[in-house]
């Protein structure tokens, strides 16, 4: 038989009262609620909408303008997985031997070989008056690349916005990165020059370890990628030829793998049969410039201060609208207090109705994020100038936010009623 104390009947006796206290509360809540005004209540939910939609929305774009960066970089330059030359070599050994290899896996879908070599592009040299006179001319690497290959691994083509793709057999053509060109580029400056009056058609002259070759412009690239818009593309055939390339040893090798394939495997399958000897190999998040991952700190930050500054703001609206309400019926609150309704019942009651504007809210907010803007936006990325801005919105990372955003909306809601509650109930029933 239990033993029953003093302390087990205060427990049970507390145990009841706080189950009361939430029948009670959540009785005179939901009467609150329905008894309001319509439009009043579409107000608060209004800004609870928009107050959350300003938490997820603002850093998301802020985070996705680098994110669509980073997505380019891997799309049109590194692939899944690059391999480039050790910085005390020329190039990468046994070329041959890895391309053979990345084919062989079964998770590899394409594979690319770039040949680089520095030089300058020249135009406008037929105009010259004087043989003295200096030439328009910008300094460039030179990528000798497989057209098929290439476009297999990168969509390099998609990134056109004039002229026309390279093709195998095309011979002194090329295609030029539009960061190279004033008219795409209009910047000229000491550490950056570009050349005029080039577009598609132009003939240009290329300057490569000393030897000039005269070509013709057949198509402009725009990828938001430095890597790729500071570079000009010719077929690999001829640029080996012009630098006396024989050993079909490359410069870069860029893998492009097959949907739901993990590329630290293939990293580590490279690595283990000693290939990592002879190249650098890298994910392509391990290729990711450091200032990528800076300006994407940099504006997670930006993001949250700017949603804080929305989130303290529905705070203080919450609590107006809720220190408002229980101010006007402090006669109805004391008469309650007074036929014996517990003070915790009635500051629940408002706890309540404030969670209820914050979770209606919340779920419109998501209904618009994940239903609407997040597909909207990667079917019609943000055409910024650095990048194609999408929204970056991970639900674990949504949920903290609303999970925030309940927490702000509950106190915002508990301390107005806590102040009114507490005021002596004869007072409050007189109105003094």
């Amino acid at each position: 038989m239990r033993k029953i104390t003093h302390q087990t009947v205060v427990r049970e006796n507390d145990f009841l009262r706080m189950l009361t206290s939430i029948r009670v509360g959540t009785f005179l809540a939901w009467r609150d609620i329905k008894r309001a005004n319509i439009w009043t209540t579409l107000l608060i939910i209004f800004v609870m909408t928009v107050t959350f939609l300003n938490l997820v929305v603002v850093s998301g774009i802020l985070v996705g303008l680098i994110e669509g960066a980073v997505v380019a970089q891997k799309e049109h330059y590194t692939g899944d997985v690059i391999i480039s030359h050790l910085r005390q070599k020329n190039y990468i050994e046994q070329s041959t031997d890895i391309v053979r290899y990345l084919h062989s896996l079964p998770s590899v879908q394409d594979v690319s070989a770039r040949y680089i070599q520095g030089g300058s592009i020249e135009a406008n040299y037929k105009t010259k008056v004087r043989a003295s006179d200096i030439t328009d001319n910008a300094p460039a690497l030179i990528a000798g690349i497989s057209p098929f290959d290439e476009n297999s691994v990168t969509g390099i083509s998609h990134t056109l916005i004039d002229g026309k793709y390279l093709d195998e057999g095309d011979y002194d053509k090329i295609l030029v990165g539009a960061s190279l060109l004033y008219k795409y580029t209009p910047v000229d400056t000491p550490s950056l020059r570009t050349l005029e009056n080039v577009e598609v058609g132009s003939k240009v002259r290329l300057n490569i370890g000393g030897f000039v070759r005269e070509v013709t412009v057949k198509g402009i690239l725009k990828s938001k990628v430095s890597e790729v818009d500071s570079r000009i593309f010719m077929t690999d055939t001829q640029l080996r030829g012009l630098i006396g390339r024989t050993d079909l040893n490359a410069d870069e090798i860029v893998v492009k793998l097959k949907p739901g394939a993990d590329p630290s495997y293939v990293k580590n399958q490279l690595t283990n049969l000693g290939y990592a000897n002879l190249a650098k190999i890298q994910t392509s998040e391990e290729a990711q410039p450091k200032f990528l991952k800076d300006m994407k700190d940099t504006f997670n930050l930006l993001g949250n201060v700017i949603g804080t500054i929305g989130l303290v703001v529905a705070s203080i609206t919450i609590f107006i609208i809720i220190f408002v309400n229980a101010i006007t019926r402090r006669k109805y609150i004391g008469i309650m207090k007074g036929i014996g309704i517990d003070s915790d019942a009635i500051e629940l009651s408002y706890i309540m109705q404030a969670f209820f504007y914050g979770i209606f809210g919340s779920a419109i907010g998501l209904g618009i994020i994940f239903g609407f803007l997040k597909p909207y936006f990667a079917a019609n990325p943000i055409n910024f100038p650095f990048s194609d801005g999408i929204l970056v919105a991970d639900p674990m990372g949504v949920m903290v936010r609303v999970g925030v955003l309940m927490l702000a909306t509950v106190i915002a809601g508990f301390i107005p009623a806590k102040i009114v509650v507490r005021q002596n109930t004869l007072d409050a029933i007189l109105g003094r």
